[in-house]
C-alpha cells in the first residue's frame, strides 16, 4: 500500500510496506547485483550499476537503459549508510540541462517480518520536476514489491 503524503513545493515522501524482512529489503537497495535487477521505473528497463562505494561520501553510477535505446545516468554520493536502518544519498541526473542535485533519504523500519519504507526526495527546483520523480518512485517501488515476493 502506498500513500503519498501532502508536502512543500520542493519535497516529495512517499512511504510504502513491503512484505519483507527489512535486513533483506535493506540488502536490495545495497548490494549492486539485486539493486540493479529492480531499480527502474517499469520493466521497460534495464539497470546497470558503473559503480556503489557503500559508505559515508562514496561515490554511485548507474544507467537505465529503456527498451528504446534511451540511456538515462544518474549519479551521486552517499551521505548517511546506517545499517538497515537508513540510507542518504545525493541525486544527480547526468545529461545535459538537467536539474540541480536533489537529495534521497530513505529509512527502514522493521515492522516484524515486514519492512516500511519512507522515503524523502527533497531539494526539488519546481513541484513538475517533483511530481515526474514521484512517478519514477512509484514505478521503482512496484518493481521492488515484485522483486521481494
Amino acid at each position: 500500500m502506498a500513500t503519498t503524503q501532502p508536502q512543500p513545493e520542493t519535497t516529495l515522501q512517499i512511504k510504502r510496506t513491503f512484505a519483507a524482512p527489512r535486513d533483506r529489503v535493506f540488502r536490495a537497495w545495497t548490494d549492486a547485483k539485486q539493486f540493479a535487477l529492480w531499480f527502474h521505473p517499469t520493466t521497460d528497463y534495464t539497470t546497470v550499476i558503473t559503480q556503489m562505494d557503500l559508505r559515508n561520501g562514496g561515490a554511485y553510477r548507474l544507467e537505465m537503459h529503456r527498451r528504446d535505446g534511451n540511456v538515462s545516468k544518474l549519479a551521486g554520493t552517499y551521505q548517511e549508510v546506517k545499517p538497515p536502518e537508513k540510507l542518504v544519498f545525493t541525486w544527480r541526473w547526468q545529461q545535459e540541462g538537467a536539474p540541480e542535485e536533489t537529495l534521497v533519504t530513505v529509512e527502514f523500519r522493521d515492522l516484524g517480518g515486514a519492512t516500511e519504507i519512507l522515503l524523502t526526495h527533497s531539494n526539488f527546483t519546481d513541484p513538475a520536476y517533483r511530481d515526474k520523480h514521484n512517478e519514477g518512485w512509484s514505478g521503482c517501488f512496484s518493481v521492488l514489491e515484485k522483486y521481494l515476493a
